[in-house]
């Protein structure tokens, strides 16, 4: 089943409730369970809260797109913005074997997004960041 749903939304924290309902969309039309649901929720609010909150310089306008395509085989979600290049498939993970006392600060969110997608990539072109998460359906 093919299905493609497109959000644009500004910098703003508040913004994320729109994908709340983007992700509930995908997961009833694609007919996914509601724990997959969920876990897509986490990993898209971890990714694009950090877009939100650390691409664009504070207290200027940016906006974040959201595509999310399947063919009924795969969800591919890709999130694109103008903000500064930001690679954050190189941020290095968090040391799980630590204590939370003793672990670094950061890394935490790519692991949990990594944990949920099955690939995730990322591409800097034309200015814009292009994360592009996959799950297997």
């Amino acid at each position: 089943m093919n299905m493609k749903k497109e959000l644009l939304i500004k910098n703003e924290v508040a913004e994320l409730e729109h994908l709340v309902i983007l992700i509930d969309e995908v997961t009833e039309e694609l007919q996914l369970d509601p724990e997959i649901g969920m876990s897509l929720n986490l990993a898209l609010e971890e990714v694009v809260s950090n877009v939100i909150l650390y691409a664009y310089p504070e207290g200027t306008n940016g906006t974040v797109q959201i595509v999310a395509n399947s063919d009924g085989q795969m969800l591919v979600f890709t999130i694109t913005d103008q903000g500064k290049a930001f690679d954050p498939t190189q941020v290095k993970e968090a040391d799980i074997t630590l204590s939370a006392e003793e672990r670094a600060i950061g890394g935490l969110g790519i692991f949990i997004v990594n944990q949920i997608m099955d690939n995730v990539s990322y591409r800097r072109e034309n200015g814009q960041n292009i994360l592009t998460l996959t799950k297997r359906l």
